[in-house]
């Protein structure tokens, strides 16, 4: 998750933790947060990627 904006890392840990609570697989937990968190940016215009961690 390293290479999402900060406010889309946190919605999509945010996602992730309420998809595991809810008993769902971790590694399908994430992947489904990642996406969900992707299209939450989007539709509010902000940026999905952090530039700044990559060279």
């Amino acid at each position: 998750m390293s290479h999402l904006a900060p406010v889309v890392r946190e919605k999509a840990i945010d996602i992730a933790n309420a998809l595991l609570a809810e008993g769902m697989d971790e590694g399908k937990a994430i992947r489904v947060a990642i996406a969900k968190a992707k299209e939450w940016a989007e539709h509010r215009g902000l940026p999905t990627r952090d530039d700044d961690n990559w060279s």
